[in-house]
C-alpha cells in the first residue's frame, strides 16, 4: 500500500522570500543527496536561519513526511532540546515513555527533513540528539544552523559567509547590480520600508558603498535599509561612515565582521529616541515571544513615568529591531537572537539587569497564579496562553533554580499543572525534581507541589514514586491544616494504590476522603473523590456503582465547566458500557469524551477514545472502520508515549482478533496500516462519524441562526461574553441572549457543552 504523508511540515509561510545564496543553496542540496547531516556554520547576522528555511522549503516536497523547523534560540537547557523537537513535530509527552523514546519511535520509519536552528548554546545536547536520530531513523535528513559545527560523525559543514559584495565605485551596470545578493537585499528591504525605493544611476554608488561598508552582513544591511523610510541613502552612508570612523579611531583596516555587525546595530540604536532605547534594551528579558501586556507589565515603568509600549513597539517593528507575528489571534513580538545579545549588553550597561529580572519573575509568578485559579474552568483559553508563553516561563523557572528561589519557582511550576499533564509530563517532573530538593517554601505551596509530582508519576506509570510523593502531600496537608487539599490528596492516593493493585489500602483512603469531603462543599475535592470512587468500583467489578458514580461525575463536571474531568468521567461511563456489553452506552460515552478531548487537544485522551471506539466498531459489525481506528490509535499512542491500561487491554485484544476474523489477515493489515497513516484530525473525524476516513463531511449546525453559530464558535474558542461582544461588535447582553438561545435550542446547560457541540460540527 502506498504511504501517504502524515504531516506536511511547519515551515513559515513566508519562507520563500529569501534573497540570493545561490551557491550555498546548491551546495547543501548536492550534499543532502548522499549525506544525512549538513551543518550551516557562520557568525551571527549572516543569514543562516533564512538560508536553512529556504533549503527546507525547496526540499520539502522530496520528503514524504515534509520538512520541519525546530527553533532552539529560546531553549536555555540542553535537557529541553528533545522536548522542543517533539513540540515542533506536534508530538506530546503525556504518558510512560520518555521524550527520546517517543521521538525515536515516531521517526523510525519516517522520511522527513529536520532543520535544527540556532544550536550553538545547546551544542552538546543537539549533537547527542542528532546522533541518536541518525542512528535510529534512516529516512531522516538533518540540517543544522550554528556558529560552530556539532562535531559528530557524518557531519558535512557548509560555511555561510556574508552576502556576495558588489565591486567598489558602483560602476557595474544597473542590471548586473540588481542581481548582486547584497544589493538585492538592500533594495527589497528599502522598498518594503519606504514603499517606493528603486536602484538608479543617481543612488547606485551610495547603495554599493553601504553594502560594502556593512561587509555584506544581511542583518546589518536590513537595519540600514529600513532607515530609507526617514533618511536618504546618502544620509545613511554618512552616518555609518562617521560611526565606523569614530569606533575605529579613524582607521578601519581589516575590521572583523562581528565588529561590523555590532557597529551597525549600535548605529541603529543611537538613532533611537531615549524611550525607544529604554524599551529595546529591556525587551531582552523575555526569552521567547512576548505580548503587549507582558511588555506593559515588565518594561514600561521608568523613573516614575509610564512608557507608551504600543507606540514604541510599533516603531521598533518598523525599524526591523523587533519582529511581530500574530499567534492564535494575538499579536506577539520577539527579538532576533543577535539583537537580544546586544540588548542584554545594553541592559547590563544601564545597571537594570537585576531590576528587570525581578520584574519579570514577579509578573509571571503573579500571572501564573491568577490564571491557575480559573485554568480548570477555562481550559482551552488557558492552554492557548500557556503555549504562547512557555519559553518565558521556562526561562523564569531556570533562573529560579539557578538563583535558589525555589519557593518562587514552585509557585510557577504548580500553576502550570495542566500544561505538564497535556504537553510535557517528563519536563514537569524535571522541574519539580530541581525545585523540591529542599522543603523551602510555604506549606500551602509545598503540598500542591508534592500532590502534582505524585500525579505526574502516576501518569508516567511509576506507582512507587507516585506513592512516595502523595504520602508527603498528605502529611504536609495534615500538618498545616488544609482539609480541602487533604481530601484531594486522599482521593489521588486511593487512585494510585488501586492502579498498583492494593485495593485494601485504596478502600481505606477512600473511606477517609468520603468521611470529610461532603462537609467541605468544595468542587475540586468532590470531583477528585468521585473519579477515584468510579475507578475503584470498576476495578472491583461493581459496574452498577461505577456507572452511577461516573454519571454523577459527568453531571458535576458539566455544571462546573471542567473539561478535563468531563472527558475523564465520560470515558469512565463508556468503560462501564464496554465491560457490561452495553454498546449504546459505550458509544455515546466515548464519542462525547473524544469530542471534549479534541476541544482542548488532549492527545492521550484522544488515543483512549480512538482505541475504545475501535472496540465498539468491532462489536457492531463495522470491521473495516474498526481496523482503521485501531491502527489510528496505535499511531497516536506512539506520538504520546501511551499504552492502554487496565480492563480495556483484553477487550481490545478480543476486538482485534474479531476484526481479523471478519476481514481476513491481509485485509485487516491493509486497513490497519491505512489507519496508521491517517492524520490525527482525519482519525478523529472517522471515529466521530464525520467522515469515512478518506474525505471530510462537515456536519450541519442544526437549528441555530447564523449569528448564533458565530457566537457558538467563539464560545468553543474559550472566549468570554465580553470578548465575543468585542469580536462581533455587539453588546455583552446581546451575547448572553444568544448563548441562552443556543442552550434552549440544543437542550444544553453549560458553555462547555456548547463548545463540545460546536467543535463536533465545524
Amino acid at each position: 500500500m502506498a504511504r501517504t504523508s502524515h504531516r506536511s511540515g511547519n515551515l513559515p509561510a513566508d519562507a520563500t522570500t529569501f534573497v540570493g545564496r545561490r551557491q550555498e543553496l546548491a551546495e547543501v542540496k548536492r550534499k543532502l543527496t548522499t549525506a544525512r547531516l549538513v551543518s550551516l556554520v557562520g557568525p551571527g547576522g549572516v543569514g543562516k536561519t533564512r538560508l536553512g528555511i529556504r533549503i527546507a522549503t525547496d526540499l520539502a516536497r522530496g520528503f514524504v513526511d515534509g520538512a520541519w523547523l525546530v527553533e532552539l534560540a529560546e531553549v536555555r537547557e540542553g535537557a529541553l532540546v528533545t522536548d522542543s523537537v517533539l513540540a515542533a513535530l506536534d508530538l506530546r509527552d503525556q504518558a510512560g515513555s520518555s521524550p527520546t523514546e517517543i521521538l525515536g519511535a515516531y521517526l523510525h520509519d519516517r522520511q522527513l527533513l529536520l532543520l535544527l536552528d540556532n544550536c550553538e548554546h545547546v551544542l552538546d545536547a543537539a549533537a547527542q540528539l542528532v546522533t541518536e536520530v541518525l542512528r535510529t531513523a534512516p529516512g531522516v535528513r538533518v540540517v543544522t544552523t550554528s556558529r560552530e559545527p556539532l562535531q559528530v560523525s557524518g557531519e558535512h559543514v557548509v560555511p555561510v559567509p556574508p552576502l556576495e559584495l558588489p565591486l567598489g565605485g558602483g560602476e557595474e551596470p544597473l542590471g548586473k547590480l540588481r542581481q548582486n545578493e547584497a544589493v538585492m537585499l538592500f533594495i527589497e528591504r528599502a522598498a518594503a520600508a519606504s514603499g517606493a525605493f528603486e536602484l538608479s544611476t543617481s543612488n547606485r554608488e551610495t547603495v554599493v558603498s553601504i553594502c560594502r561598508r556593512l561587509d555584506g552582513l544581511p542583518l546589518a544591511i536590513e537595519l540600514a535599509a529600513v532607515r530609507t523610510r526617514s533618511l536618504s541613502p546618502e544620509q545613511i552612508l554618512d552616518r555609518l561612515s562617521d560611526r565606523f570612523a569614530l569606533l575605529t579611531r579613524g582607521g578601519r583596516s581589516a575590521l572583523p565582521r562581528h565588529q561590523t555587525l555590532g557597529m551597525a546595530i549600535d548605529w541603529s540604536y543611537a538613532l533611537l529616541t531615549d524611550v525607544e532605547q529604554i524599551l529595546l534594551r529591556r525587551l531582552c528579558v523575555f526569552a521567547g515571544r512576548f505580548t503587549l501586556e507582558d511588555v506593559e507589565a515588565v518594561c514600561t515603568s521608568h523613573e516614575g513615568r509610564r512608557i507608551d509600549a504600543l507606540a514604541i513597539l510599533s516603531s521598533l517593528v518598523d525599524k526591523s529591531l523587533v519582529t511581530k507575528k500574530d499567534v492564535a489571534g494575538v499579536a506577539c513580538y520577539r527579538l532576533h537572537e543577535t539583537m537580544r545579545e546586544y540588548a542584554s549588553a545594553k541592559l547590563r550597561d544601564a545597571n537594570e539587569e537585576q531590576l528587570l529580572k525581578d520584574r519579570c519573575l514577579e509578573h509571571y509568578r503573579t500571572t501564573c497564579l491568577q490564571l491557575a485559579e480559573q485554568a480548570r474552568y477555562r481550559l482551552v483559553e488557558w492552554l492557548r496562553w500557556a503555549e504562547l508563553e512557555i519559553d518565558n516561563i521556562r526561562a523564569i523557572l531556570y533562573d529560579c533554580v539557578a538563583s535558589g528561589d525555589l519557593a518562587g519557582g514552585l509557585d510557577i511550576a504548580t500553576s502550570m499543572r495542566y500544561y505538564w499533564i497535556t504537553h510535557g509530563i517528563t519536563e514537569g517532573i524535571r522541574w519539580f525534581d530541581q525545585l523540591l530538593v529542599s522543603s523551602e517554601g510555604p506549606p500551602t505551596t509545598l503540598v500542591r507541589a508534592y500532590y502534582l509530582r505524585g500525579w505526574l508519576s502516576l501518569l508516567k506509570g511509576d506507582s512507587e514514586q507516585a506513592k512516595t510523593w502523595i504520602a508527603q502531600a498528605m502529611d504536609t496537608a495534615r500538618e498545616c491544616g488544609q482539609p480541602t487539599v487533604l481530601s484531594e490528596c486522599l482521593s489521588l492516593a486511593a487512585l494510585i494504590h488501586n492502579v498498583a493493585g492494593d485495593a485494601d489500602t485504596a478502600r481505606r483512603l477512600l473511606d477517609e476522603a468520603e468521611a470529610m469531603t461532603p462537609a467541605l462543599h468544595d468542587y475540586p475535592a468532590t470531583i477528585e473523590l468521585v473519579l477515584s470512587r468510579a475507578v475503584h468500583a470498576m476495578l472491583q467489578g461493581d459496574m452498577d456503582a461505577a456507572g452511577a458514580v461516573s454519571s454523577e461525575g459527568v453531571r458535576l463536571s458539566r455544571e462546573a465547566g471542567d473539561l478535563y474531568q468531563i472527558e475523564a468521567m465520560l470515558r469512565n461511563f463508556g468503560m462501564v458500557g464496554m465491560m457490561t456489553g452495553d454498546t449504546s452506552a459505550t458509544r455515546s460515552g466515548f464519542v462525547e469524551a473524544l469530542q471534549v478531548a479534541r476541544l482542548f487537544d488532549n492527545r492521550l485522551a484522544e488515543y483512549y477514545g480512538l482505541a475504545c471506539l475501535g472496540w465498539h466498531a468491532a462489536n457492531s459489525g463495522q470491521a473495516r472502520a474498526a481496523a482503521r481506528l485501531l491502527g489510528a490509535a496505535e499511531a497516536l499512542a506512539m506520538q504520546t508515549g501511551a499504552d492502554m491500561l487496565g480492563p480495556a487491554v483484553p477487550m481490545l485484544a478480543e476486538a482485534k482478533e474479531a476484526t481479523i476474523a471478519a476481514l481476513g489477515t491481509s485485509a485487516f493489515e491493509d486497513e490497519f496500516s491505512a489507519g496508521k497513516q491517517l492524520s490525527r484530525e482525519a482519525a478523529l473525524q472517522l471515529a466521530l462519524g464525520e467522515s469515512d476516513g478518506v474525505g471530510t463531511q462537515p456536519a450541519a449546525t442544526g437549528p441555530l441562526a447564523k449569528r448564533e453559530v458565530e457566537v457558538g464558535r467563539l464560545v468553543a474558542e474559550g472566549l468570554s461574553n465580553k470578548q465575543i461582544g468585542a469580536r462581533l461588535f455587539i453588546s455583552d447582553r446581546t451575547v448572553a441572549a444568544h448563548v441562552s438561545n443556543i442552550m434552549n435550542k440544543l437542550g444544553l446547560n453549560s458553555r462547555a457543552q456548547i463548545a463540545v457541540w460546536m467543535t463536533a460540527r465545524t
